[in-house]
């Protein structure tokens, strides 16, 4: 598996990619939010590939960890490596939950549930927004500049 550069963007890097996102996406990344369930445009993705943060491009979550949680957003059973998420607490709404966020730029993803299938019984419950998705053999988004490539098997 490749080694990913983990370095936060700079603030420079941050503002310009922030200023590239939809309304949308900024009030999920940048601001903790959360889509509308079942519309998500990653909830029926059935490609093999990888899911990467629609902010920095980290490779997160592989199509083979991906399974249907009739919960009405994208779920995966565990992380692309466990260096890449993040886990926070999530006091907010009432309830304590933990949410997920990218370890890189540490923009929102979702939620991690202990509900999962096997092998790990969890399910990362994601914001389709907070995501991009490339196939099998194409190259990863570059948005920070640092020439990290994916390509083969997701």
């Amino acid at each position: 598996m490749p080694t990913f550069d983990l370095t936060p963007p700079t603030d420079a890097q941050r503002a310009l990619l922030a200023a590239n996102l939809s309304p949308e996406e900024r009030r999920v990344l940048l601001s903790h939010g959360t889509e509308a369930p079942f519309c998500g445009v990653f909830l029926d993705n059935k490609r093999d590939g990888a899911y990467v943060c629609r902010f920095c491009g980290l490779p997160l979550f592989r199509s083979s960890a991906k399974f249907d949680s009739g919960t009405g957003w994208p779920s995966f059973f565990a992380p692309y490596a466990a260096e890449h998420v993040r886990n926070l607490r999530d006091d907010s709404h009432g309830m304590v939950r933990i949410e997920i966020v990218c370890a890189r730029c540490e923009s929102h993803l979702g939620h991690v549930f202990p509900d999962g299938p096997k092998p790990t019984g969890l399910r990362y419950c994601l914001n389709s927004v907070a995501l991009g998705f490339v196939g099998d053999g194409e190259a990863l988004p570059d948005p920070l500049g640092r020439g990290e490539r994916l390509g083969g098997p997701g």
